[in-house]
């Protein structure tokens, strides 16, 4: 599959659709036969399997990977943004989707709104349940009752003014998966942004008058809820990587290529800083497919100062340090500072004054002595002395011996001294004692 490439300096760029639709045939196709394989080679499904690990049966999403030279936010953050979807994978139009909406404080007056008559019918036989916070904290404590709420509905939405505080509520039954997690909407009114004369309101720090928003209607809720359902969610973090679900394995090629089509262009537009000149790659894939890519920069950076100039041989960079430390010196010199102080550069890129160490130097008419093997020069006299006293203490040494061998003779009572050797009676030491081991056997 061949894959063109764009600059990132065109404004008016887009992905190509025949590109993407190429990409999507052949994921839709390869994601099929390993299905097709796996269900022919699979064993007994195990009861022991966790509920919350199971995604969507017989549904395996498709993923939008975007890749960026730069990092999209700074921080986390905990509300995802939204991305309308000409077909989403949530079949809305389905009377068996079961729906929880988890809402805030009192619970009741979203009840009521659901109830209303004005609420439209087929979408409130779908929310099966409405549970405010304080009521979810009170009864799903435990690890088995949060598993029997998260089997019993296909969807979970919740107000976005709680969102962020249902990770700690819920778990990781609900947020370790990710196929069932809940999905923030507005239950609040409108905001109105002019006052009474229709001018534009101010803020409060200019003099101005807090915000108020309307009551919420039925028709609000029942738009928004429907609106949630038809997209797909963005979760932003601090990385160079960000990935969107935009479809399902039981699409069409063509419907894919759609989906992924306003996504991209929604997603760059949107919540890319720098638009396009900040995006890398794009690609499309499974949970365990490759990624097919479908637009790819040809330019690595953002903007022509990010890119530095290329650093020297390590040879060229020793020579250059040492340039740079003998003008330093030189101007050192020139200031006043004597030859003993210079500015020479560190490791780190920043200058040092530091005391210049100081050469020994011979006299001319004096040549240098080459030191010895043991590094020390030593005279001529002193090496005379040395030999001359060691010959010495060899000749006490071996005197000394002598008379320790004619005091033990005389003692022994033997008649011959002789280079050491001891003698009694014209026999060494040695045949005497083989002759007397050898009468004590007889």
């Amino acid at each position: 599959m061949a894959l063109t490439t764009k600059a990132s300096t065109d404004i008016a760029q887009q992905v190509d659709p025949s590109q993407t639709l190429r990409a999507a045939t052949a994921l839709l196709r390869n994601i099929t036969s390993h299905q097709a394989t796996r269900k022919e080679t699979a064993e007994k499904t195990s009861l022991l399997a966790d509920a919350d690990e199971d995604e969507v049966a017989d549904e395996t999403p498709i993923w939008l990977v975007l890749t960026t030279k730069k990092h999209i936010i700074d921080k986390k953050r905990l509300k995802p943004g939204k991305i309308a979807l000409p077909h989403p994978y949530l079949n809305t139009a389905d009377s068996s989707l079961r729906i929880c909406l988890i809402s805030a404080d009192p619970q009741r007056k979203y009840k009521d709104l659901i109830a209303h008559q004005s609420f439209p019918l087929d979408l409130a036989k779908r929310v099966g349940r409405v549970i405010g916070m304080t009521k979810l904290k009170a009864k799903y404590k435990s690890y088995e009752s949060r598993r029997q709420l998260l089997s019993e509905y296909d969807v979970f939405l919740a107000d976005d003014r709680i969102i962020t505080y249902l990770p700690q509520v819920l778990g990781k039954v609900f947020y370790k998966g990710g196929s069932k997690r809940p999905i923030p909407v507005t239950l609040e009114g409108k905001r109105q942004n002019l006052d009474e004369q229709g001018n534009k309101r101010r803020k409060l720090s200019e003099g101005g008058t807090k915000v108020t928003k309307t009551e919420v209607k039925p028709s609000d809720v029942a738009r928004e809820i429907e609106r949630t359902l038809s997209s797909t969610l963005v979760h932003l973090v601090p990385s160079i990587t960000t990935s969107v679900k935009v479809g399902k394995s039981s699409m069409e090629p063509q419907q894919l290529q759609e989906n992924v089509d306003v996504v991209t262009q929604a997603l760059v537009e949107k919540y890319v800083p720098q638009k396009w000149r900040n995006v890398r790659s794009m690609h499309i894939k499974g949970p365990s497919t490759a990624a097919l890519p479908i637009y790819m920069t040809d330019e690595l950076w953002e903007d022509e100062k990010d890119v530095l100039e290329e650093p020297l041989p390590v040879k060229d960079a020793k020579r250059s340090k040492k340039r740079k430390a003998s003008a330093l010196a030189q101007a050192a010199a020139e200031n006043g500072e004597g030859p003993e102080v210079i500015e020479v550069p560190g490791p780190d890129g920043q200058t040092r004054r530091v005391k210049k160490a100081l050469r020994k130097q011979t006299l001319p008419d004096a040549p240098p002595v080459k030191p010895s093997k043991k590094g020390k020069s030593e005279g001529t006299e002193e090496v005379d002395a040395k030999a001359a006293e060691r010959a010495e203490k060899a000749a006490r040494k071996e005197a000394l011996q002598m008379q320790k061998v004619a005091a033990k003779a005389a003692v022994n009572g033997t008649k011959d001294v002789s280079d050491g050797k001891i003698t009694q009676n014209g026999e060494t030491k040695k045949v005497r004692k083989t002759r007397m081991k050898a009468a004590d056997m007889i």
